[in-house]
């Protein structure tokens, strides 16, 4: 294969890559939302400056993705946290589990989404929409809310799901030191809500070394969401580099 040829593949193995090129388009995205307030101190210890925290909000959402192009169906759930930066509000991705591995790829090696494999779902049981995470074998959180309950104005619906994001981007070099290390940001674009739902909703987390989610704990649940819609993911846009410590 000529050197050529190699500058044009994206990722590894280069005869059968991890992931496609393609920019994906979600269709018939579901959303399963749980704002929750928490515990500052545990708050500051994983948001990374320079993000500010205001109000100690996390969001436990569950997203069952019908259909990725490039990926195919999946099922994602994680946490977001409510930070500030430069005086812009928006999310910072805590924690993302998902049961596609080209998918978990991708979001890591192309953008800087924090995505590990895991086992989560969304579906309907007895008039509650039910969101659940595992991993491996074991529970470590569910999310219950009110099936349709109360209509949800497509505008607050819409400003849920395209507040900016920030991520961190790390790549280490091959001496142990690192080659990439930024904060980035990123937004949701080209939205359509096609339905949106708000209603009562609870949210256990559960103790786990490995997936540690109520390392954040509930202590109220302030609002919840169930959105159906369509979206494209913009690429991400370093705004600060930790190794030169100034902005991109």
């Amino acid at each position: 294969m000529r050197i050529e040829d190699v500058r044009k593949n994206l990722t590894t193995p280069l005869t059968s890559p991890a992931y496609t090129s393609t920019i994906p388009r979600f269709t018939d995205r579901e959303y399963l939302n749980v704002v929750y307030r928490t515990d500052p101190g545990a708050l500051r210890a994983v948001v990374p400056e320079p993000l500010g925290i205001g109000e100690p909000l996390v969001r436990f959402e569950v997203m069952k993705m019908g259909d990725v192009s490039g990926f195919g169906p999946y099922t994602e759930a994680g946490q977001a946290i409510q930070v500030h930066f430069e005086g812009e509000q928006g999310e910072y991705l805590h924690a993302m589990y998902l049961d596609n591995f080209p998918a978990t790829a991708s979001g890591r090696e192309v953008s800087a989404y924090p995505k590990v494999i895991g086992a989560p779902s969304l579906y309907v049981d007895h008039g509650a929409l039910v969101g659940t995470l595992d991993h491996g074998t074991l529970r470590v959180a569910t999310a219950t809310m009110g099936y349709k309950h109360q209509p949800l104005d497509e505008d607050t619906a819409r400003a849920q799901i395209t507040v900016p994001t920030f991520m961190l981007k790390a790549v280490p070099g091959y001496r142990r030191g690192m080659r990439v290390q930024e904060l980035v940001r990123t937004e949701i674009t080209d939205v359509v809500v096609k339905e949106a739902y708000t209603g009562p909703a609870r949210l256990q987390l559960f103790a786990h070394v490995l997936a540690p989610l109520a390392d954040l704990p509930v202590l109220e649940i302030v609002s919840a969401s169930h959105i159906l819609t369509d979206l494209t993911l913009a690429p991400v846009e370093p705004v600060f580099d930790y190794l030169k410590g100034d902005m991109q």
